[in-house]
């Protein structure tokens, strides 16, 4: 994925991102506090930021958290809104997940939630969250999943139109394998079932491409309707998808 393509498609919506129901104030937030256990000593790392929800939920709780990103007007917007909550333990930095600008074994937790399917390489983002957490420090993910096979494919590809940023969600199988191939041993891991609501997450497009996404929904086989869920008429169309959400260990 060509990383100006990220910043394009990110700069122009930051601002969706700080109010977006899926992102501001998903179940998977809770859970990733209850399943980390943070102390007040630990310094945290949250790649790929974006609205900074995991950088507010989590500072309350921490020493330091480092909020890095790619797209400059996120970082920005992180930074002001840290201030407007009176976070003045959060810092914000340029940082692309898959090279780090911190030393070894620097942090206690990594955190990296909904991000993962826009990022060049998965295995090299957790090759790098390895090296920066201290030994037998926490890493905590978060990122939309798909069944395996063609439904999966489906749903990516249905992503994709909608937001070509979005590379691919892997499977939960997918992200075992490779938590396991990064060198940490994963503890725990669930699926969550999240609503979408169409008019918001169509809400970019005209209504012409509404009308297109809408049956991409809707007129599909019994398999991928299953997955999607599509219910509803109007502005009361919804349809889900799920996120895959992992705590590991660094071995």
């Amino acid at each position: 994925m060509n990383k100006t393509l990220v910043q394009q498609q990110f700069g122009k919506t930051a601002a969706h991102y700080l109010t977006s129901t899926p992102h501001a104030l998903g179940k998977s937030l809770e859970r990733l506090v209850t399943l980390t256990a943070p102390q007040k000593d630990w310094r945290v790392l949250d790649i790929a930021t974006g609205g900074g929800h995991v950088a507010y939920t989590f500072a309350p709780h921490v020493a330091r958290v480092w909020a890095t990103d790619i797209t400059q007007e996120m970082l920005d917007m992180v930074k002001l809104e840290a201030a407007k909550r009176g976070l003045a333990n959060i810092r914000t930095t340029y940082a692309k997940a898959e090279q780090l600008p911190f030393d070894d074994a620097s942090f206690d937790l990594v955190t990296c939630r909904i991000a993962p399917h826009h990022f060049d390489s998965i295995p090299e983002f957790l090759t790098e969250a390895h090296r920066v957490l201290k030994p037998d420090a926490v890493l905590a993910v978060v990122d939309n999943v798909v069944p395996p096979g063609i439904v999966g494919d489906y749903v990516n590809a249905f992503e994709r139109f909608r937001d070509p940023s979005h590379l691919r969600a892997w499977t939960m199988e997918e992200w075992r394998a490779a938590i396991k191939d990064a060198g940490f041993v994963l503890g725990h891991d669930e699926q969550i079932y999240k609503k979408m609501e169409f008019k918001s997450w169509a809400q970019r497009y005209d209504d012409t491409m509404k009308r297109l996404l809408r049956a991409m929904l809707s007129e599909v086989t019994p398999a991928v309707k299953e997955v999607l869920e599509p219910k509803g008429e109007g502005d009361d169309f919804t349809f889900r998808l799920c996120e895959g959400l992992f705590i590991a260990r660094k071995h």
